[in-house]
């Protein structure tokens, strides 16, 4: 049984995700016997989407999932419960990075991408090139977190502007008295994940507007854990990564709130799902091989996925669509819908109840 988690644990969830898919087989081999259960329908109404489905037993095979490190962890716990039940199933979770997933995913090495943002045209592309069509189907919310060492009692709030001027490519902002009057002077040192990360392409995108121009000569990883760290040691840090790995390490760390013109404000499950912490409100994704869901561990699991990802997005720190976006993907999933809704700017932005309807 999937053990219901606190947020006193979450963080140990967090840290160990990386082992889930060694461990979910070895799991699934002691737990072989204990539930027998068959695969719930989906009716594909919004009701259905939030009630569990046990997976189909008599399964077998591998299916090969890589991508974004913010995905990871709802993606491995979605793995652990439904391997419980289907030890013949093999699902390995890589974490190459949004871009890195997609690379592979494009040239038909996983059956599953991870993604913290929709596909780029050029990804989707790729794909095509190598004749590989793709299901889009949204997981979950996650926002960008800005945070500061808290011991910073100064940077409360910054704006959208702000956050530009220090991020962009040729910034030479290096001290915290440069970037707002009466800040004091302390040197500034800045923290971020990598160029492959979707993190640092949402960021990017939103705060500076310019793909890939940010500034380079700052502090990059694609171990979030690894800037936590750093942030929480360093007094004059700045930051930014997932919401969920602020609140896994709310303790060392200070939370900034973002003004985008209309008032700073906090990230929080609430703000996040409203749309009101504006412009770093995300949605998470996976990327189906139209190819490889013809198989029936891969048909099995998408669907367990689309079923079960409201109750384990939340026990792992992220916010759950709502139920009729979960039923809008299942249905997009059972019914092959090829593409991605992105391919206007426009839809970036936009609320998922409005892209996605069933």
């Amino acid at each position: 049984m999937f053990e219901k988690m606190t947020t006193a644990n979450v963080l140990k969830t967090k840290k160990l995700w990386t082992l889930c898919a060694a461990s979910t087989l070895v799991l699934g081999i002691c737990l072989a016997g204990c539930n027998s259960g068959s695969e719930t329908s989906d009716s594909g109404d919004a009701n259905a989407a939030s009630e569990p489905v046990k997976p189909s037993a008599n399964l077998e095979g591998k299916i090969s999932v890589d991508g974004s490190s913010t995905v990871a962890p709802i993606t491995s716990a979605i793995v652990e419960k439904f391997t419980a039940d289907n030890q013949g199933v093999q699902i390995p979770v890589g974490t190459s990075g949004t871009g890195g997933g997609f690379k592979k995913f494009g040239s038909g090495q996983l059956d599953i991408s991870d993604a913290s943002r929709p596909i780029k045209d050029k990804e989707a592309a790729a794909a095509k090139a190598k004749g590989v069509d793709f299901i889009e189907l949204p997981i979950a919310y996650d926002g960008l977190s800005v945070v500061v060492n808290p011991k910073n009692t100064w940077a409360k709030s910054l704006t959208v502007a702000e956050l530009k001027a220090i991020w962009q490519n040729g910034s030479k902002i290096n001290n915290w008295s440069q970037v707002r009057k009466g800040f004091p002077s302390k040197p500034l040192k800045l923290y971020g994940p990598g160029t492959a990360s979707g993190t640092f392409d949402y960021f990017v995108e939103e705060i500076i507007g310019k793909e890939g121009k940010s500034r380079s000569d700052y502090t990059a990883s694609e171990d979030d854990n690894t800037l936590v760290e750093g942030v929480s040691r360093d007094e004059g840090a700045l930051g930014y990564f997932g919401f969920a790995y602020y609140e896994e390490n709310a303790a060392k760390l200070g939370l900034v709130g973002i003004d985008d013109g209309k008032g700073a404000v906090l990230p929080s499950s609430e703000t996040i799902l409203s749309g009101d912490y504006k412009p770093l409100s995300r949605p998470l994704f996976i990327y189906v091989s139209s190819k490889a869901a013809d198989r029936p561990e891969i048909q099995a699991f998408v669907k367990f996925y689309l079923a079960n990802a409201k109750e384990l997005t939340k026990e792992v720190g992220y916010v759950p669509v709502p139920d009729s976006v979960y039923a809008a993907a299942t249905k997009r999933f059972e019914e092959k819908t090829l593409g991605t809704v992105y391919k206007d700017k426009a839809a970036h932005g936009t609320p998922l109840e409005q892209l996605f309807k069933s």
